[in-house]
């Protein structure tokens, strides 16, 4: 959904900034990129999007978790608004939601968020980072454990609100890679 949205946004204000948090990036960054916008990433939560929103002067911000921010709404969140827009789209390109994020989904196949409730979520980020971090491309740490292993990546977070720890997964058009890690993750956070 961010990344449609940021598709939209785009389209309507060439080289917009659009502010994503960092749990799944990989299709709202090249929507971004290939609309000719700006992608920046702020962490998840609010108030840290709301911040990033005006820091950049992005048009639009979107959280995985379905939390959307928009500039001309005073960087506020609404649930109603970005419903509208996907209405639009909709009607305009007179298509099914399922048809507008296929592609989009197909290129880009991601877990969804998986919460695990553990002992201590610090431990099991650590169990993961040394599993893990050796072999990694890239790595980020403004939300949690980041790591981009070349063909998929993940982001292992503690939550902000609950006792538990969240796990993200994306994967560059190959479901079956995003099985096995994810198999190879929970195996590990289940410790």
């Amino acid at each position: 959904m961010v990344g449609l949205l940021a598709a939209a946004f785009v389209a309507r204000e060439p080289g917009a900034v659009i502010v994503h948090d960092p749990r799944i990036i990989w299709n709202t960054r090249q929507i971004v990129a290939q609309a000719g916008g700006r992608a920046v990433q702020a962490p998840t939560g609010h108030a840290y999007i709301k911040a990033a929103l005006r820091a950049h002067g992005a048009v639009y911000g979107g959280e995985m978790s379905a939390h959307h921010y928009f500039r001309d709404f005073m960087c506020c969140d609404s649930g109603m608004i970005p419903w509208l827009l996907v209405l639009e789209l909709m009607g305009r390109r007179e298509q099914p939601l399922s048809a507008l994020v296929a592609g989009m989904r197909a290129a880009f196949p991601a877990s969804g968020e998986i919460n695990f409730r553990v002992a201590d979520s610090q431990a099991v980020i650590r169990r993961i980072e040394s599993a893990y971090a050796p072999d990694a491309q890239a790595r980020d740490d403004m939300d949690g454990l980041s790591l981009d292993m070349g063909e998929w990546r993940f982001n292992l977070r503690s939550s902000n609100t609950e006792p538990v720890l969240r796990l993200n997964v994306e994967t560059r058009a190959d479901r079956a890679l995003l099985d096995r890690q994810l198999d190879r993750l929970w195996a590990l956070i289940a410790g």
